[in-house]
């Protein structure tokens, strides 16, 4: 009987783990109060830490610059307010200057606890991971700590993103805390991500242009007293409009650009087929409905058979989409910023 084959070896870090600079990038805007207390608790194995001023009106950055005696800190001040997505690109272009490996990015509001760093980036040192970012729907007892309006917001946007990012793997898109290895960094097009509050579902997208491997890392669900500045009425319009522009361009990217293959020709011939079962089925309809003849079984099939058949090559693409989740890291091919 032949053996069995020995299973792959893991991919390397480009580096031994002691050696992996990190580096932690804090936008800041109306954190006064938590601010310090925040950059106090991040664990030792943080290299640096950027935090960007985003123009803020209650002075975070002043704050920290005057009163803050940790050697890692280094205060940025963006000349206007460039949102959240805008002020993290910064410390990411300031970090990867700088020569750190991974890039962590956390909000200065306290809700996001620095014990958790070492698992969220623990993926990335071992080579499982391009990038990591937080889960807050893992453990079920601690959901109940989220708001309802929350929870049902939060999963519609979660499948949204599913489509329109192919991660179908993840969940919790808008959760902010993240990390990054700095060769995936560099080569993200900072002047086309979204700046505002569609940054993190938008890099989601541009990661996947790069075939960045995501995993998802749990977490506990922690509210402040920190009230969001997120109007679900403002930007409900924005966010349906940008993920379908994400779908159509990552789809064409994949299926078209860079690849054909036959979820390419099931795209194509699915929706095709299903167009003409719809245009027969409409014209005999309306047909019907002029004349009170019935149509015929014969005008059924012919508007049925190629809807039931497009259907299906669509959902085989979908499939084939799913599949298609980026499995292998990519930071190690890439040559270093």
């Amino acid at each position: 009987m032949k053996d069995p084959e020995p299973a792959p070896a893991p991919v390397a870090p480009l580096r031994p783990a002691a050696a992996v600079r990190i580096a932690v990038v804090v936008p800041c805007h109306r954190v006064r109060r938590h601010i310090l207390q925040m950059i106090d608790a991040l664990p030792p194995l943080v290299s640096g830490i950027y935090v960007i001023d985003d123009r803020c009106p209650d002075g975070s950055g002043e704050l920290v610059r005057a009163e803050c005696r940790d050697p890692r800190v280094s205060v940025l001040f963006n000349s206007t307010n460039l949102g959240v997505g805008g002020a993290v690109m910064a410390g990411y272009a300031r970090a990867v200057a700088e020569g750190f490996d991974i890039i962590v990015k956390m909000d200065g509001d306290g809700q996001m606890d620095p014990a958790m760093l070492p698992r969220l980036v623990a993926p990335i040192v071992r080579g499982e991971a391009d990038y990591t970012k937080g889960n807050r729907f893992y453990d079920l007892a601690e959901i109940g700590q989220m708001p309802a309006v929350r929870i049902f917001g939060n999963s519609i946007l979660s499948f949204l993103t599913k489509i329109s990012s192919g991660y179908w793997d993840i969940f919790d898109p808008t959760n902010g805390y993240t990390a990054v290895h700095a060769n995936v960094a560099a080569r993200l097009p900072f002047h086309k991500i979204s700046n505002r509050y569609f940054f993190e579902t938008d890099l989601l997208f541009r990661l996947n242009t790069l075939r960045a491997v995501v995993i998802d890392v749990p977490m506990d669900a922690r509210y402040g007293d920190e009230s969001s500045g997120l109007k679900i009425s403002r930007i409900v319009g924005e966010f349906a409009l940008k993920h379908a522009r994400n779908t159509l361009k990552r789809v064409f990217y994949n299926y078209f650009l860079r690849d054909l293959s036959l979820a390419s020709v099931e795209l194509v011939l699915g929706a095709l087929l299903v167009c003409i079962g719809a245009a027969f089925g409409v014209g005999f309809w309306v047909q019907s409905a002029a004349t009170g003849v019935t149509a015929t079984a014969g005008g059924v099939m012919l508007a049925a058979l190629p809807t039931i058949l497009g259907i299906q090559l669509l959902l085989g693409f979908i499939a084939y989409d799913i599949a298609s989740v980026p499995q292998r890291v990519v930071h190690p091919k890439l040559p270093p910023p």
